[in-house]
Parts: structure tokens; sequence; C-alpha cells
């Protein structure tokens, strides 16, 4: 393999680095407003960043630039390591699921004595 799959390795940590970065900003742009999209957008985003992974590896199929296998196993790799981040992100992550209320809307409600 030597440097042909060292140019492979490389640039397929760039592409799910790329690919993976520009979708986690998608998907907060898309969730900032209404944190319930979140599945959906997040399924959205998923889905758009594996296709166009799977264009990048048909549109580098026969190149002769790098190792085209070394290229998809990192690709595999570098996928599967960044969407276990992720999850783990997502199972620390405190995600409150009752809103406190604001001090304006107690202090405005009816029968409440200041």
């Amino acid at each position: 393999m030597g440097a042909k799959g060292s140019i492979g390795a490389a640039f397929a940590a760039l592409v799910v680095l790329a690919f993976f970065s520009f979708g986690q900003v998608a998907l907060d742009r898309l969730t900032r407003n209404n944190p319930q999209m979140m599945m959906a957008a997040g399924l959205l985003v998923y889905t758009t960043q594996i296709l166009l992974i799977a264009v990048v590896l048909a549109l580098f199929k026969h190149t002769t630039l790098f190792d085209t296998k070394t290229f998809g196993f990192t690709v595999l790799g570098c996928a599967l390591i960044w969407t276990g981040f992720q999850v783990r992100m997502g199972m620390k992550a405190k995600i409150y699921y009752v809103q406190p209320d604001s001090s304006d809307e107690k202090d405005s409600k009816p029968g409440r004595q200041p």
C-alpha cells in the first residue's frame, strides 16, 4: 500500500471530517428554533452525509491517485468512530424534558403574592 495507501487514508479522513462537521453545523441550525425536530433533522442530515460519501466513493472508484480499498475502509472506520462519539455525547448530555418557568411568568400569574 505504502504512499498511495497513506494518501487514500488521509483523503478519507478529510472527507469524513468535512462532511460530518458540516452536517453537525446544519443539524444545529435546523434544530435551533425547534428542538422537537431533532430526530427528523438528524435522520435527514445523516442520510444526506452517507449519500454524499457514496457519491465521492463512486467518483473515485477507478482512480490511481490513491489506494481505493484503504480509502473505503478508512471512510467506514472514521464514520463509525464519529457516530460512536455522537451517540456517547448524546447519552452524556443533560437534556431537560421540563421547561423551567421564568421569573417573569411566576410574578405575572393571578393569585400569587409577590
